[in-house]
């Protein structure tokens, strides 16, 4: 589990360089099928930064995960699966999801996995203005989600690439400011900030890989 949580570090340092092809690689060759939080990290900030993703989750399984005993117990558990169904544009699953985590009574599903969940179906549906109104309020909260900062940064990398869509690069970019300042490397981030043509905007339709057994 280390050597595969190791490689998946180093598959972000290959997305900060633009080494896009090495980030797939190290998410096809080392991370199995139970990995599902990796896989859709990794895959999610390929797709926010236009690229192609590497093997997706089984959609059923994510599925699967979710309505089983314990499927949302732990929050940021749930979110990553959240990430699994925004990586497939499951939008309708998304929409459930976040209905879910809206009416529990914990706050940290009630008041940010819910509109996080929310704002990646907005992203889905290509709704970016909507994402952004979600995204942007949130602020601080988002540290309830759990996790170390570089897995929380995908909701900001989310706000980013939403922004851009929606038509408001100069926020983007101050969203961003500290991260492309202060890291040698920041080629996604600048992919982030990039603006795309309406045909290659969110959501990317997914490439379907076969699951392996392993």
């Amino acid at each position: 589990m280390q050597f595969r949580h190791l490689n998946w570090h180093a598959a972000l340092q290959s997305l900060s360089c633009g080494d896009f092809a090495d980030a797939r690689r190290r998410a096809d060759e080392v991370l199995t099928r139970a990995d599902v939080g990796m896989q859709a990290a990794t895959n999610w900030r390929l797709l926010l930064a236009g690229q192609a993703p590497a093997r997706l989750s089984d959609l059923t399984h994510v599925r699967e995960l979710l309505a089983a005993p314990g499927g949302m117990a732990e929050v940021f558990h749930t979110f990553n699966l959240a990430l699994a169904l925004a990586c497939e544009a499951a939008t309708d699953d998304l929409e459930a999801l976040a209905g879910r985590a809206g009416a529990d009574e914990r706050p940290e599903f009630r008041d940010v996995l819910a509109p996080v969940v929310q704002a990646l179906a907005y992203v889905t549906a290509g709704r970016p203005g909507r994402a952004v109104k979600l995204l942007a309020g949130l602020g601080g909260q988002v540290e309830a989600l759990g996790g170390v900062r570089v897995e929380r940064e995908i909701v900001q990398d989310t706000l980013a690439r939403a922004l851009i869509d929606a038509g408001d690069p100069a926020r983007a970019a101050a969203l961003l400011h500290e991260r492309v300042t202060a890291r040698r490397h920041h080629t996604y981030e600048d992919l982030l900030l990039t603006s795309r043509t309406p045909a290659t905007r969110m959501p990317a339709q997914p490439h379907s890989h076969p699951v392996p057994t392993r």
